[in-house]
Parts: C-alpha cells; structure tokens; sequence
C-alpha cells in the first residue's frame, strides 16, 4: 500500500531540492478500489480529455443505464454504440469500452486475480485489450490498486508538472522524464500526484 507521509520523507532524503515541490498541504493516501471493470472504463473515458469535461461524459455514461449502481460488463454490451456515443463518447472510445466489457466476461480468471500480478504484468494483460493503452493501465494500478511506483511520463498535464518545476521553457522529452524518475523509484506514484499538483491542482476523476 503506497504511504505518502512516509515516501515524501523518504523521496526528500534521497533529493532535497524536492522541498517546494512537496509545499502546501500533504495529498492523502489513495484509497484501494474493488470494482476493475469502472476504473479500466473511467480511465478510457478520460483519455485524452480535461478532467471536467471527462467527469461530466463519465456522469452521463453512468446514467444512461438507470441501474442506481455502475453497469457491469453485461450491462454495456447489450445497450447499443449509438446510445453510449450519444454521452459524448466518440465512436472509437464506444468500441474500446466494448472490447473491455467482453474481455471481462471471456478472461474472468484473469480479470480477478489482477491485483496479485507485478506491475508490468498487468500492463500487459490489460493493454492487450484493443484501445487500453499503457496510460490507462498506469492510472489503474495507480488509483485502483494504490501501487506506489508508477510514473506516466506519456501524460501532458504531468509533463507540463514537471517541466514547470524545473524551470523549462519547452516540455521535457517523455523519455528524459523516464531516465531522471530512476532516482525516486519506488515512489514515482507520489512523485506523479505532486507533479500533477504543482501546475494544475490535485489529479482528480
């Protein structure tokens, strides 16, 4: 379970030029989320997107099934494309959220032990599924299983984090980010939730 008290302690000792960067009001641990199939779904919806506008398709999403609950994968199979695009989902995203509810309910083995694999393990399995990119496995192993060493370097709201806090006029090359993040392993998850702050407030869904 990722600690954020006790890894700003620890990022700090490693590099203490991190000081501001960690100023102001300290981010609260993340909470641990049961229901995989939302969090793999949310974070499609959100590709892409602000997060306003993210959170308001997600809202209609949800409400277009009139369960009282979010629909399973069952459930977003038999409503049609045309009335999941009709929230503002593009065409493209329908068929990605498509894909993922059939492969919850053909891979339910795979589906429920998730949270036992490594961190490269899931992305691989879940990325497998046609339209789930790196970047939507790392926000599920982030904010769905809390896990303490992830670092979206391909996300331009942490892009532009980063860039702002040290001093660069141009965004850094994704892969330099990469390179530099090697000193905070293991806690590039608290990392990437301040960077996320430094420029644009708290990452929220």
């Amino acid at each position: 379970m990722l600690d954020i008290s006790l890894s700003v302690n620890c990022l700090l000792k490693k590099d203490p030029t991190l000081k501001d960067l960690f100023y102001g009001p300290q981010i609260e641990n993340l909470q641990p989320e049961s229901n995989f199939f939302q969090s793999i779904i949310r974070s499609i919806v959100y590709q892409q997107l602000s997060g306003k506008a993210a959170k308001k398709i997600h809202e209609r999403f949800i409400n277009i099934f009139k369960l009282g609950k979010y629909p399973d994968p069952k459930d977003v199979l038999n409503i049609s494309k045309e009335k999941l695009k009709s929230v503002g989902l593009s065409y493209m995203k329908v068929d990605y959220i498509k894909n993922v509810a059939t492969y919850f309910i053909e891979n339910p083995k795979v589906i429920t032990s998730l949270d036992q694999k490594s961190d490269q393990e899931i992305i691989e399995i879940v990325s497998s599924i046609k339209g789930v990119g790196v970047w939507t496995v790392q926000m599920f192993l982030m904010f769905t299983l809390n896990r303490p060493d992830v670092f979206p370097v391909t996300d331009l709201a942490l892009q532009k984090g980063y860039s702002a806090f040290y001093k660069k006029k141009k965004l850094v090359d994704p892969k330099k980010m990469l390179n530099h993040s090697k000193k905070w392993i293991p806690y590039r998850t608290t990392m990437s939730l301040y960077l996320w702050r430094y420029l644009e407030g708290p990452f929220e869904w």
